[in-house]
This record gives C-alpha cells, structure tokens and sequence, in this order.
C-alpha cells in the first residue's frame, strides 16, 4: 500500500545526524511504496523559531537527496484550524482554564514531596481542574493569563479504551501518564500533542516515522484523534542516533550540525552512513 509520510523540523537551528536520519528514516518509508513524502514546518515557537535555520532546513534535505512532494506546510499558517479543534473540545466540556505559572506548579510539586512523573516530567496536579466555571469566566474577564487544559480523565470517560497501532503491533494507550497535558497558551495557539494530530489528519498522513523517544506521546496523541474524530495513522518508531559517548544528539549541546560535516568534505552518503552507525540499540 502507498503511505503518506512525513518529516517536522522545529526551524530553532539546524539539522544534526539524529534528525537527518529521521528525515530519511520518513523518506525512505514512503519511496519504498511509492508513496509520498510530505515536509512540515513546526514553527509555533515564534520565539525561537528563525527564517534562517528554516532555510538551512531546506538545504540540508535538498544536499541529503530527499526531496518532498507538494508545498511545504507551515503551523503558523494553520492557526484556524487548531481553534476549530479547541473549540471542539471546550464545547464538549473536556477543557478548563489553568492559571497556574510554572513556578506555581513547581511549588505545588514541591510542597508535596513528590509528584507522579510521566513521559514529559512531573504530571500537573490538577489545581485549576475544579475552579467553578463562574469564577474562571470572571479571571479571564479580568484579563489574567491562561492556558487551555484537557481534562484527561474526563476524556478517557467520553471515548473509552483507546489503542493504536505499531506497524502489525496493537498497543493499548494509557493517556493518564501525562496529566492533563496543555493545549494552547497566550504564546502558541497549540501545544505539540494538538497541533501535530490535526496536522497529520489534515495532511492525509498513514504512517508517522518518529524517534523512539516519542512512541510514549503517541498514547496522549491517539486519545485527541478519537476525540476529534481524526483518521488515525499507523506508527513506526526507529531507534534514536546517540553520539559516539551514548547521549542524545541535541540543537542545545551543540551537536555537529550537517553544514559542518558538508563543509568537512563529508558526501550525503557519508552522513546517513554515520548515523546508522550511531543508531542506539535500545
């Protein structure tokens, strides 16, 4: 069967071997059937995101070979869309407004002692869950600054077991391992998790190629897709390309970029061969 994949670079610097090789790893899927390959722009962090790391994106695919079929898609264009699907959500009564900072959430956690952890770290304790409707409508009136919640729990009532699937693989979800996880804030109009299910949708996506640290977030991803009544697609999460000291290839530690390795005379071969070299074993 033809697949539609796809690759979503945040544009907040450039390309390393680890991200290169997801970009092939999608690349390569979708060829293999001749399918297509679609390329998404993941720039909803507008204060990091830079049309220059954008550019060098673009780039670094083109010198990789990897060409991509129909126009790049960008999520600050698609705005409406992840309204549309908030307001969903809100008129089915599973969101609420949380006016807790950071640092509230932080001091909550510690002032407790401890605090369940899930994928993405401490797991909110659900402190705005139960504010009564009137008074958050008058805190937003009075113009405090919020987010958008799900109400996990909430949700897994409305839609029941959820599974999805890996490859020929079923695997059972357990959404509540991430809390009731942010859908949009004054600074992003949606979070990862909301975005990125529509975005697939929208695009006819059938199969998401992923690092394996991100097979955990597609149980909070599958629980949106039923609630939104989205196709869901087939998952195949490879193997993560460590450095050669066994950490994780990331834009913060300043791992090698591919424009290095271009201009340290390495071919395109050369680079998807080092990073299938450097492919974990986890």
């Amino acid at each position: 069967m033809n697949v539609v994949t796809r690759f979503a670079p945040s544009p907040t610097g450039p390309l390393h071997l680890g991200s290169a090789y997801a970009a092939w790893f999608a690349w390569n899927a979708a060829k293999e059937t001749g399918g297509k390959f679609l390329l998404r722009i993941e720039d909803l962090d507008q204060g990091r995101a830079r049309p220059e790391f954008e550019a060098a994106i673009l780039d670094d695919l083109r010198w990789l070979g990897l060409d991509w079929d129909g126009p790049i898609i960008r999520q600050s264009d698609r705005s409406a869309a992840y309204q549309s699907a908030l307001d969903q959500l809100n008129r089915d009564g599973l969101t609420y407004p949380c006016f807790c900072t950071r640092r509230a959430i932080a001091d909550e956690i510690a002032n407790a002692g401890a605090a369940p952890h899930g994928p993405d770290g401490p797991i909110y304790p659900g402190t705005c869950r139960t504010i009564p409707k009137a008074d958050a409508d008058a805190r937003i009136y009075d113009g405090e600054a919020y987010a958008i919640r799900l109400n996990t729990a909430a949700a897994i009532t409305r839609t029941g077991a959820v599974q999805w699937r890996e490859d020929s693989d079923t695997v059972t979800a357990d959404p509540l391992q991430f809390g009731d996880i942010v859908l949009s804030r004054k600074d992003a109009p949606a979070s990862y998790h909301l975005a990125v299910v529509i975005d697939d949708a929208a695009s006819g996506v059938t199969l998401v190629t992923r690092g394996s640290d991100l097979k955990p977030a597609t149980d909070i991803q599958v629980l949106l897709q039923r609630l939104l009544g989205l196709p869901p697609p087939t998952y195949r999460h490879h193997t993560l390309v460590l450095s050669p000291d066994g950490t994780r290839l990331a834009k913060r530690a300043k791992s090698a970029s591919i424009a290095e390795r271009r201009g340290a005379g390495e071919t395109p071969d050369m680079v998807l061969a080092a990073a299938k070299q450097q492919l974990s074993q986890g």
